[in-house]
């Protein structure tokens, strides 16, 4: 399994129906389902963290004017990114996120989680949350090594999550759900990962859990065609047809490689365009990347993510002028049958993947986006042994699936009740072209790069922005104060 890239920047650079849910837990595969393939061996895949500049971390947080005068890229702390979704309005009406709970899911965890977040939110003056739980369902973490890059690249992860989903909705209870061993491309970490979420789903009181989970968020992801067929998959979508039942909503990044995605070594490159599961299961919301733009009036906008061929981000993060593939994930799939939600864009997706009609399509993704941009990245503080202390700048669709899942939290507030599958609500909204959806109308996820020896050039044309749905940023992103009531099904707070 590959998780979703968070880039770690440091400082020495200057209510969904039972029928419903039925019939998507037993759903087909699409006509397109790759043949059966031979057996794989259990390879690993490190973690997706990377270093852009090697050096001491800051002491303190990250600015816009630093990252823009040492980096020469945008930055952004949790205030704006608040601001950027204009949550402002909903904090001043108590909309916290209170009375949720977010569970968040990775391998290993953070042995400092605990300390980082209190000191992520001392400095910017934020409460610590009401609970914060770390469990390990699936049996105990293995002794912390701090020369161990899996565990130090799953420990910035958990970080990454946990503190901006407790940015978006800071009145909501956090349980960190860590296995014990890393993932793969779909060969090993799945089945404690399912494990884990179905304890957590099904007994949520054997972990001092109290009433049940609000949402799950998940920054990871194994390109479809890692599995060798939708029968070694199907198993490993147990718990999220137990969420869908329990009226549980699933979150999931698209991926940070564009149009394409790993292949089983995990660091070559697919060459036709691919996409990640579970993102693609028709059981889970699928949030992609944007990159947020601020202009001099301080008036805040979104763009589709990609760095690709972005030459000052390229330069830091590999020396050279690029072009490599840092964009949102976004595209279909070639398990997943178009979800009957997905009926009122079903032309738009058959003109992007050139169909003559929108019968038997594919799955789509994304559903939704929020910030994920490396040149708009994120600051976060952590302290873990293996990693330098002090705060670092991270980015990815790591950083889209937490933000989302605050969102859930505080919608789930208003409605008083958890919403389960957001996907329909979601697409109802754009249906009625709801104010609180924004529309992202510029961007795309087209990447390019060069791998293979000798080495060989590779572009893997994507999707574009459109005006309404699309594969590159799904029905766009959100302004929290209409958004959230609207997702809530509530006319006021």
């Amino acid at each position: 399994m590959r998780k979703a890239r968070t880039i770690a920047l440091t400082a020495g650079a200057g209510a969904l129906s039972a029928a419903i849910v039925a019939a998507m837990a037993t759903a087909a595969p699409a006509a397109t389902t790759a043949a059966a393939k031979p057996a794989t061996p259990a390879i690993h895949v490190k973690p997706g963290v990377k270093v852009l500049a090697q050096g001491k971390a800051l002491s303190t947080p990250w600015t816009t004017a630093l990252c823009e005068a040492n980096l020469h890229i945008a930055c952004w702390g949790p205030d704006q990114v608040r601001a950027a979704y204009n949550e402002a309005p909903l904090f001043k009406a108590g909309i916290t996120g209170k009375g949720s709970t977010i569970v968040v899911v990775d391998s290993f965890g953070s042995p400092t989680i605990k300390n980082d977040l209190h000191v992520f939110d001392t400095q910017f003056g934020y409460p610590d949350p009401p609970s914060l739980k770390v469990i390990t369902p699936a049996g105990p973490i293995p002794a912390w090594d701090p020369n161990n890059g899996d565990m130090t690249g799953w420990a910035g992860e958990t970080t990454l999550d946990v503190e901006y989903a407790h940015t978006i909705a800071p009145g909501a209870n956090i349980v960190l759900v860590e296995t014990p061993d890393a993932e793969t491309e779909g060969v090993t970490g799945f089945p404690n990962i399912v494990k884990s979420e179905l304890a957590v789903l099904d007994h949520p009181e054997r972990f001092g859990i109290k009433g049940k989970v609000t949402v799950i968020s998940q920054s990871f992801g194994a390109t479809e065609e890692t599995f060798t067929s939708f029968k070694q998959l199907a198993p490993l979508r147990a718990a999220y047809i137990d969420a869908a039942r329990k009226g549980v909503s699933v979150l999931a990044s698209t991926g940070d490689d564009g149009a394409a995605n790993a292949m089983l070594n995990g660091s070559d490159l697919y060459t036709t365009p691919v996409t990640g599961w579970p993102a693609t299961d028709p059981l889970v919301t699928a949030v992609g990347g944007t990159q947020i733009k601020q202009n001099a009036a301080g008036k805040y906008s979104q763009v589709v993510w990609n760095d690709t061929f972005d030459v000052p981000l390229q330069q830091a993060f590999t020396g050279t002028d690029g072009p490599n593939p840092f964009s949102t994930g976004g595209g279909v799939s070639e398990f997943f049958r178009l979800p009957a939600y997905q009926a009122g864009v079903a032309r738009t997706i058959a003109s992007a993947v050139g169909k003559n009609n929108a019968r038997a399509l594919p799955r789509a993704v994304p559903d939704i986006s929020m910030s994920g941009a490396c040149d708009g990245a994120v600051t976060v503080y952590y302290s873990f042994p293996g990693g330098t202390t002090g705060w670092h700048l991270v980015c990815g669709t790591s950083e889209s699936a937490p933000l989302f899942s605050g969102i859930v939290a505080l919608a789930a507030q208003v409605a008083h009740h958890s919403l389960g599958l957001v996907n329909p609500r979601l697409y109802a909204l754009l249906a009625r072209h709801a104010p609180g959806l924004v529309d992202v109308t510029s961007g795309n996820n087209t990447v390019a790069f060069a791998q293979g020896n000798p080495a060989q050039n590779f572009t893997v044309h994507g999707y574009s922005a459109r005006r309404g749905y699309d594969l590159a940023s799904g029905v766009g992103t959100l302004n929290a104060a209409l958004f959230v009531p609207e997702l809530a099904g509530s006319s006021h707070w």
